[in-house]
């Protein structure tokens, strides 16, 4: 707790600032786990980009909450953070999809506890590979909340995002962008031996 008391103070020093794990409002941090783990450090400009992406988001779809996951360390440019094989910069921050239910949009909700590795399943071609960080974690999918992804709120964000001259690349399995019909050059495949996203949105900027 000390030591991540004191990053707070430090990151700053290297380039990055602490996105709150207390503060409520438009743009939440999922879980108090990230902030212990000082994985909730972004660079001023990705501050800025979350920012006004999450403002943006409640403006289309009042009450919207746009829930970040894994950021940055706060320090230590080119050190990935484990297990991505980026987020080594302070440049990239991963976003919860929007989900609901049959009531409607269920507000800062996640399917799982972290956040991660409740996929939305459809076709993407990916041979089995090795080494590979693309895991399916089959046993543990009937384990999570029965949401549906709320289209229109993670349509929209992706537009948002891609719309953002500072936003360089998004990451999100193919199937979805088809599903969601978000084509564009900056939303990408990231590859077959990578994390798969159909359970997040990565971007960078």
């Amino acid at each position: 707790m000390t030591l991540s008391l004191a990053s707070i103070w430090i990151a700053p020093h290297f380039g990055r600032v602490a996105l709150s794990c207390t503060k409520e409002g438009p743009l939440e941090v999922q879980r108090w786990m990230y902030c212990a783990l000082n994985r909730n450090y972004v660079s001023p400009e990705m501050y800025d980009v979350l920012t006004s992406t999450a403002e943006e988001m409640e403006r289309r779809h009042p009450g919207t909450v746009t829930v970040v996951l894994d950021a940055n360390f706060p320090f230590l440019d080119g050190f990935p953070l484990l297990p991505h094989l980026s987020h080594d910069d302070g440049e990239k921050a991963d976003l919860a999809f929007y989900y609901a239910d049959e009531t409607g949009y269920l507000k800062g909700a996640t399917r799982s506890p972290i956040g991660y590795f409740a996929f939305e399943q459809g076709p993407t071609e990916c041979s089995k590979t090795w080494p590979t960080l693309r895991w399916d974690f089959d046993a543990l999918q009937p384990l999570w909340h029965g949401y549906g992804i709320d289209e229109d709120r993670n349509r929209s964000v992706l537009e948002v995002l891609v719309e953002d001259d500072r936003v360089g690349k998004v990451f999100v399995e193919p199937h979805l962008v088809d599903r969601l019909g978000v084509a564009h050059p900056k939303i990408r495949f990231q590859g077959c031996r990578a994390a798969r996203h159909d359970d997040h949105i990565h971007f960078q900027l």
